[in-house]
Order: structure tokens, then C-alpha cells, then sequence
């Protein structure tokens, strides 16, 4: 349900499970964390997260498994930190809704993109969860906090125009994984590396 195509030195980790909404188990984000750190080690230019078919990037928590606590479980934000670390160019290629825990992984990476038709929403104070530690701060560093808290305790459903409009998203793109590609420059993994650790 998770698959890695490795073409030379970048990498494209898909969620694939578009019957489920691409909900992730505990299971799956077990397999996201141990990619993501054999690409610590893999002298890549980019890492690509995109998900299956064309709806919906990830819905968070696969339902049963959050019924019996994956919703609070650390690996959510190992697979965070795990992103953030990495210092090549790190792309949320979302194809699609993107909601729930599935936040944690996209606020990690350095640019977002999205199609028009995507919504946003994590609605933890609905569910009576707490976000991932590192979740509330990324997101107000993207979108300000008043917008923030819009997300996280007012539980909006924002829209790609507010979330492009917001910060949340870079760019509106019908296809955002060929988009991805096209941000990704010719250049050695080291330079590209020495550049975003500066920023």
C-alpha cells in the first residue's frame, strides 16, 4: 500500500489505497518511516509524497485502527521528523483531500502542491484529539495563527483557493506530480542540500 519508485536520485513514496480514502495504518506508516530514513542516507535531490488515484491524498487514521488509539500514536510524528530532517527537496505532490494526521507529513516537507479540487480539514477538536505535537506549529508558521486555529480548533473545511490564498499550498496544479518534477533543478544533491539548510 506504500510504494517507492526510485528513479536514480529521486524518489517517489505514494500512498496507494484509494479505496480507504489512502488511510494510513500503523502499518503503513511504519513503511513511510523507514523509506524516508533509507532516503536520509540515499544522496537524493528530492523526495516526492503523492498519493493513489485522484480524490483524495490521505484521509489520516484508518478508522478502525484509530478506533484503537493509532490516532495517538508516536509514529505520526517520528514520520514528521523524519521528513523535516531530510536534506534534500522534500514535495507534497497532493492529488488530492488532504485531512486528519495525514497533515503531519505534508506540513514537513519544504513546497506543497495541489489540485483545485482538494479540501483541507483536521479535525481534531471535532474528534477530541490533540494534533501532532509539531503539527500546530508548522501550520502557524505557514498560515498565521488566527488561520491556524481556524483549521485546528474552529475545524474548518478550507478549499485549494483559501489554502493557496493562506500559504498552506505553493501552487494550484492539475497535475501536481508532473508539477513536482518540473521544480526539481539539475543540480548535485550536495549544492541543492547546502542551500535549504541556509534557509
Amino acid at each position: 500500500m506504500i510504494e517507492l519508485d526510485q528513479s536514480e536520485d529521486i524518489w517517489t513514496l505514494t500512498i496507494n489505497r484509494p479505496d480507504k480514502a489512502n488511510s494510513l495504518t500503523s502499518e503503513m506508516l511504519a513503511d513511510l518511516i523507514q523509506v524516508v530514513k533509507m532516503a536520509d542516507k540515499a544522496d537524493l535531490r528530492a523526495l516526492i509524497l503523492t498519493g493513489g488515484g485522484d480524490k483524495v491524498f490521505s484521509a489520516g487514521a484508518d478508522l478502525e485502527e484509530a478506533k484503537a488509539g493509532l490516532a495517538l500514536s508516536p509514529l505520526w510524528e517520528e514520520l514528521s521528523r523524519a521528513i523535516v530532517r531530510l536534506p534534500c527537496l522534500t514535495i507534497a505532490a497532493l492529488n488530492g483531500t488532504l485531512a486528519g494526521g495525514a497533515f503531519g507529513m505534508v506540513l514537513a516537507c519544504d513546497v506543497r502542491l495541489a489540485p483545485a479540487h482538494a479540501k483541507f480539514f483536521y479535525p481534531v477538536a471535532k474528534l477530541g484529539f490533540l494534533p501532532q505535537p509539531s503539527d500546530p506549529r508548522r501550520l502557524a508558521t505557514l498560515v498565521g495563527p488566527a488561520r491556524a486555529k481556524m483549521i485546528l480548533v474552529a475545524g474548518q473545511k478550507i478549499t485549494a483557493d483559501e489554502a493557496l490564498i493562506w500559504g498552506l499550498v505553493d501552487r494550484l496544479e492539475t497535475n501536481p506530480l508532473e508539477a513536482a518534477h518540473s521544480l526539481i533543478p539539475e543540480a548535485k544533491a550536495d549544492h541543492m542540500a547546502a542551500i535549504k539548510s541556509m534557509i
